[in-house]
């Protein structure tokens, strides 16, 4: 593999890895405080998945690098990461919480629907993993969101609102130069500008059906994602905790 399709596959592979690893993270708050016990299990669940998730995209990075996925997650500082802003934001309501994560499952789910067609066959042995837990998760959170869209006043408002707060950090998702990025031209990896319009035809009539309008606006709030807000710090000040106190403790 030529050093700049390796460099350019490796930071893609971060780039899902940490997405994954820090929506986790922020679906695990939620352990115990689920609206009903039915639903705390099966969140948790999601939240436990999206982890494994990302350690298969680190372990992916890992057989390139030999970076332990160990050290990527509990020893980089918060710039180093390279998740999307969207999912590091404060879980919020139950509305918010399942906004995001419906609007996150969807990406996933096309995503991981093109990466089977991927000419690198880790890639598509890893999204063959990936796309039957995703499809679950985005049956899940779309029974919430009609739920929510449709049921009373206020569960309406409170996930319009989510809707409209979490929308422009959506963009982030799809923000890649395609014309710089070797892996589309191999093959690899789907333009994002497919991704992006298949996700669209999914998600406004989607929204539109569960009684939820669609921004209008679809700019993003910030295009790098080395530049976070400032909750990335305070959470991995806290999931890092731990196994800062002793870097080399065997577990």
């Amino acid at each position: 593999m030529e050093a700049i399709v390796e460099l350019a596959l490796c930071q893609r592979l971060l780039m899902m890895a940490d997405d994954e690893l820090i929506l986790g993270h922020r679906n695990s708050e939620w352990a115990g405080h689920a609206p009903i016990l039915e639903e705390d299990i099966a969140f948790a669940n999601i939240a436990q998945d999206e982890m494994g998730h990302a350690s298969i995209w680190y372990n992916l990075l890992s057989e390139i690098t030999g970076d332990k996925p160990d050290s990527l997650v509990f020893f980089r500082e918060a710039v180093e990461y390279r998740n999307c802003q969207l999912v590091e934001l404060p879980k919020g309501d139950w509305a918010a919480t399942i906004v995001r994560q419906y609007l996150f499952d969807a990406f996933e789910l096309v995503r991981a629907e093109f990466l089977l067609e991927s000419r690198y066959q880790p890639l598509v042995e890893a999204a063959a993993k990936i796309r039957p837990e995703e499809l679950y998760h985005y049956r899940h959170t779309s029974s919430w969101i009609k739920r929510l869209g449709l049921g009373t006043e206020e569960s309406n408002r409170r996930a319009q609102g989510a809707l409209e707060y979490l929308w422009p950090y959506t963009v982030q998702l799809f923000l890649l130069d395609e014309a710089e990025d070797p892996l589309i031209s191999l093959g690899f990896l789907p333009a994002t500008s497919r991704i992006e319009a298949q996700w669209k035809d999914i998600v406004g009539p989607f929204l539109d059906e569960s009684g939820l309008k669609t921004p209008e606006i679809f700019k993003a709030v910030e295009v790098n994602r080395s530049k976070h807000t400032e909750h990335l710090a305070i959470l991995l000040t806290e999931m890092q905790e731990v196994a800062r106190l002793e870097r080399d403790a065997r577990w």
